[in-house]
């Protein structure tokens, strides 16, 4: 079974800074510009363990600050890189995978990082003109990433890091399939991060199947 990274608890210390979990300068200058002053529990416990680079799963409700936990460290770890594919986050919905895209975009605000949103309902070309110009980030909802592989318009060999974002919700929307044929396209050593507002059984066998020793990071009750 993963371990807990340190005993639960239900509040950041009050001297707690972004700063204090080791972020770059420029990572620091977008919270600041975002008007964030102290992270939330989920933030303050999980981005030090991603930014180590470990695998993490992250248990914690909606609008406990998620999305910034691994935002941040992700975007930490791109500055000053190579322009390649480094990172893919799976989103369960387009709504989702937008919020996802502008939080990166956010906290890149100030380092020279490439995003593109991956998702269906909408023309598939001018996704496909920016997967095959280079980017660094690609933000996805499943089927659509699937079509894009299929026309092999993005690859996946330089990957870094692999997000499940929501990941209950995307295997109560049916969408195991299509993980685990994305999941086959990205090399094994690899940084997996995922994040849930519950860890029913399913997410717990995604969890053993595609997590290497995680620590979890839970914030209130499972």
């Amino acid at each position: 079974m993963p371990r807990k990274s340190k005993p639960n608890r239900e509040c950041a210390e009050p001297s707690l800074t972004f700063a204090a979990l080791g972020l770059s300068e420029s990572v620091l200058r977008a919270v600041e510009a975002a008007g964030y002053r102290e992270p939330t529990p989920i933030q303050a416990q999980a981005i030090p363990l991603i930014l180590e680079g470990r695998d993490i799963i992250g248990i914690a409700q909606t609008g406990t600050g998620k999305t910034a936990a691994f935002t941040l460290p992700v975007v930490d770890r791109l500055i000053a890189g190579p322009r390649r594919t480094r990172v893919l986050i799976l989103t369960p919905t387009r709504e989702l995978c937008v919020q996802v895209e502008e939080s990166v975009r956010n906290y890149a605000r100030f380092a020279e990082l490439a995003v593109a949103p991956v998702y269906g309902g909408v023309p598939l070309e001018p996704q496909q003109t920016a997967l095959r110009a280079g980017v660094d980030v690609v933000v996805a909802t499943p089927g659509r990433m699937i079509d894009h592989l299929e026309r092999q318009n993005v690859v996946f060999d330089d990957l870094e890091v692999l997000v499940l974002d929501e990941a209950d919700r995307m295997l109560d929307m049916g969408f195991a399939p299509q993980i685990n044929r994305i999941v086959a396209q990205i090399p094994p050593y690899r940084q997996t991060l995922l994040f849930s507002a519950t860890m029913p059984p399913e997410v717990e066998a995604l969890a053993r199947r595609y997590l290497r020793k995680p620590e979890v990071v839970q914030i209130g009750l499972r």
